[in-house]
């Protein structure tokens, strides 16, 4: 089981308590950016698109403990920039542990070998390592604009698994991605270990430096992971709702819940959400009270939320459908148990997709004898 029933128990009451008390605002996920620079400038971040006195401020661990208690969320996502900078990050950690919340501390894994063999984390079923990895070999090497981080971040992966540490994988898919690539990657993290796999399309947020290559248009999204996620291995396990999984599918229809996953970082706590910056609250109270949250989302008619599917906007509409009714939990429940979605149309598809130009050299408009691409890869890199 790719989450632990006691993180599951957790979530369950206090989603049930959260609504049984009347309340329609409440987080599930606190997203803490401790700082916004990193190691990496990968071409689809726009965290990093700070000046360099931005980048070098970062949250203190009182700062970071506060944020945690005022918001109250019992899981905590740690992302960046890259949090295995932050000179503190041991103290953040071990302090959240203490509260008995669950972590998943983002990291590209470029410093996770070495933090770990210099002692600074001690294994728990509270810290789980969720690294950033966007697909095999080729294909993250050039997402994340540097040869030979894949093969790091495989080296950090297994030390953290030897040493008995939770790991999971975060997956950003972008438009071009090969699905049988995709899949191909499921079976070397499994291979790898690791207790299960996040995946979510890219979002064309506005400091992003490339806004070519994310997924612009949401059929086209649910197509992708149809294929991706149809006649699934039993052995690949992930780490996130199956009914959000559902919903990428195509197989379900949600509205998006930005409350659900709120941000809180050098700034203060963003408006409206991960992704998108309309403003700065001073506290917690202060963001979801004046938050006109009737101005985002797809229903909404905002221009900035149409195609956006991420998994920090819907995912916590997903697990709140499964503690909506019986009907919620039933079909949570009957997607943990039928989980690999039969579908001959979709195998068919990938078998399609498998004779056309894929990765890295596709997207430029060029084939792997040199030759230019036709079609919509050339004229996207156009």
């Amino acid at each position: 089981m790719p989450v632990p029933i006691s993180q599951m128990w957790t979530v369950a009451t206090y989603v049930l308590g959260q609504r049984l008390r009347g309340n329609k605002h409440y987080p599930l996920v606190l997203m803490l950016e401790p700082l916004l620079r990193c190691n990496l400038a990968c071409a689809g971040c726009g965290k990093i698109q700070y000046p360099a006195h931005i980048l070098k401020r970062e949250l203190s661990v009182d700062e970071c403990v506060r944020a945690v208690e005022e918001c109250g969320a019992p899981m905590v996502s740690i992302p960046g920039g890259e949090p295995l900078l932050h000179p503190k990050i041991g103290e953040i950690v071990k302090s959240l542990v203490a509260r008995r919340k669950y972590i998943y501390l983002c990291t590209n894994a470029l410093l996770l070998k070495q933090r770990l063999e210099e002692g600074v984390f001690t294994p728990s079923k509270y810290l789980t390592f969720s690294v950033h990895m966007d697909g095999q070999e080729e294909h993250h090497d050039f997402a994340v604009c540097r040869e030979g981080t894949y093969k790091t971040a495989r080296e950090g992966i297994a030390l953290a698994v030897k040493m008995g540490f939770r790991v999971t994988t975060n997956t950003t898919l972008f438009d071009g991605a090969d699905p049988n690539s995709v899949r191909a990657f499921f079976d070397e993290m499994m291979d790898l270990g690791v207790e299960g796999m996040m995946v979510s399309p890219g979002y064309a947020y506005p400091k992003a430096p490339d806004q070519r290559h994310f997924l612009a248009e949401r059929k086209k999204t649910n197509e992708l992971f149809e294929m991706i996620a149809s006649n699934r291995k039993k052995r690949w396990k992930f780490n996130q709702s199956p009914l959000f999984l559902e919903y990428l599918m195509g197989k379900r229809e949600y509205e998006c819940t930005p409350w659900g996953m709120p941000t809180y970082n050098i700034f203060g706590w963003q408006k409206p959400c991960y992704l998108l910056q309309d403003g700065y609250a001073d506290s917690f109270k202060e963001l979801i009270a004046t938050t006109k949250w009737e101005n985002y989302g797809r229903a909404s008619g905002n221009p900035k939320c149409q195609q956006c599917m991420v998994h920090s906007g819907y995912e916590a509409s997903a697990v709140n459908h499964t503690f909506a009714s019986f009907g919620g939990l039933f079909a949570t429940v009957k997607a943990m148990v039928f989980n690999t979605y039969a579908n001959p149309r979709a195998a068919e598809r990938l078998k399609e997709e498998a004779k056309k130009p894929h990765g890295p050299m596709a997207l430029l408009g060029v084939s792997i004898e040199g030759k230019p691409v036709a079609g919509e890869a050339a004229h996207r890199a156009a």
